[in-house]
Parts: C-alpha cells; sequence; structure tokens
C-alpha cells in the first residue's frame, strides 16, 4: 500500500481506516466512563498496531535491565514512548534512580531534510502544538510521581535540532552511558548525527531501537544506519508483533 500524506505526517491506512479511526475517537470523546475510571480503561481504544508498538517498548525495555545505562529517544514527538519507558521503569526496576529517560525533539517539526531522504518527508512535517513540550512535562513529572523515588527526577524533555542537542547534552553530562536508544528522527542527517554522538557511550549490551528502517518513505535513516554502523557488521532484528521496528544489541564495539 503506498504511503498518504495527511494532517502533517505520512500514513499507510487507506479511507476505511480513516473513517473507522474518526467513529472511534468520536465515541472516545463520548466515552459515558466515569471520570475517575477513565484513566484506568484506556485499552479500550487501543487499536492493535498501537498495542503492538507498545509491545515492542516493553521488549527492549526488557533487553536492558542488567545494563547500566539511561534511556534516549531521537524523535519523541508527543512523548509516548517516554511515559511507557518511565512506567517499565517504574514496573521492572522502581529504584533505579540512573535510569533517566531523555527525549529530544525539535516540536516544530522537520527542520530541513536532503537528497538521501528521499520525495516523502518534508520541511515542516510532524509539527506538534504550539508549547508542547511544557505540557509534556506536566505529564512526565506527574507519572514520575506515582513511581518510587518520586522526588528525584529521573526525565529530560530537550527541545531543539537533536544533532545539534545530543552532543551539548553529553558536554553537559559526561558520565552518560546509554542503555538504549530509540531513533524515530526519520531522516538521514539527524540521524547520522546522534548515531555519531551516542556511538562512544554505548556499551556491550546496549539496545538501539529503529522505527523506520528498510522503508522506502524513510530511505534516510537506513543510509545513515548503513554508513555509521555498516549493514553488514550489525545484526538488525524486527519485532514479529510489528512491521516496522527493528532494533540491534551491541555485541561489539562499533
Amino acid at each position: 500500500m503506498d504511503s498518504l500524506v495527511a494532517a502533517n505526517v505520512v500514513t499507510f491506512g487507506d479511507a476505511s481506516e480513516q473513517t473507522r479511526r474518526e467513529r472511534l475517537l468520536d465515541l472516545f470523546a463520548q466515552c459515558p466512563i466515569a471520570e475517575g475510571e477513565m484513566l484506568r480503561n484506556l485499552g479500550l481504544f487501543l487499536v492493535p498496531q498501537v498495542l503492538s508498538r507498545i509491545l515492542f517498548m516493553d521488549f527492549l525495555f526488557k533487553q536492558i535491565l542488567d545494563v547500566q545505562g539511561v534511556v534516549m529517544e531521537f524523535g519523541c514527538r508527543w512523548g509516548q514512548n517516554m511515559a511507557l519507558f518511565n512506567g517499565f521503569r517504574g514496573i521492572y526496576e522502581p529504584f533505579n534512580r540512573l535510569r533517566t529517560i531523555v527525549g529530544f525533539d525539535t516540536f516544530d517539526g522537520f527542520i530541513s531534510t536532503c537528497k538521501e531522504d528521499g520525495t516523502s518527508m518534508l520541511p515542516g512535517m510532524y509539527t506538534v502544538t504550539p508549547g508542547y513540550e511544557e505540557y509534556l512535562g506536566q505529564v512526565m513529572g506527574l507519572l514520575e510521581q506515582e513511581n518510587p523515588l518520586p522526588h528525584l527526577k529521573k526525565h529530560e524533555i530537550v527541545k531543539g535540532d537533536a544533532a545539534v542537542e545530543i552532543r551539548r547534552y553529553l558536554e553537559r553530562n559526561p558520565q552518560t552511558i546509554v542503555a538504549l536508544a530509540y531513533f524515530d528522527l526519520d531522516l538521514y542527517e539527524p540521524t547520522r548525527e546522534c548515531l555519531l554522538a551516542i556511538r562512544d557511550r554505548l556499551t556491550i549490551g546496549s539496545v538501539i531501537g529503529f522505527d523506520e528502517l528498510n522503508d522506502g518513505a524513510t530511505p534516510g535513516e537506513t543510509l545513515a544506519v548503513k554508513e555509521v554502523l555498516g549493514l553488514s557488521h550489525c545484526a538488525l532484528r524486527r519485532f514479529p508483533n510489528n512491521s516496522r521496528a527493528s532494533y540491534l544489541v551491541v555485541d561489539h564495539e562499533l
């Protein structure tokens, strides 16, 4: 199925999916569940595609339970994965105060694209609402309060060009080891620069996840991985319950 550009994002669904999702959204808005029980019943509205991504993030997090280091997401956008990682930390390692979750995003969409990105990715795509990073910070703060060690802030939201901000972050935090890095930048240049920046912060057992490898709509991500890591030098794996997502576990010096 060809990709479609709609609502500032690339989607692969057809018209019937769009109609169905709109109806589901209407039912969500009209939900008769009491407000006090709403948050405990959000699974009622999870479509399989979304649920499979949640399972994938859970799978990735489980791979690093015995690996020292932080979790980084490059291209966090609305922040769902950051919230999931926060929840997984609370479930699997509630007293690990060093498992900081760091999300990078412009929160203004793509700054620019280049020829390596093909024709589907365009400047300005994947924007969010103005000031969204502040809203996300409030959500993350409240979610942290639901877990042990609530007096310690264990997340950071970094606004700006990730290719620039990752190096600034590492300068501010020279102690950083990266246990899990998830790449959802879609584009060649920022993916390449962030991979280069964290390469010497990875350890044997670190996990790198990718959202768009081998995808014709976003060729830049694969090209960046090919250039920095070398496809013949790393074992890329896919999560069987999600067609898009890929990952690798570091087992040698990159």
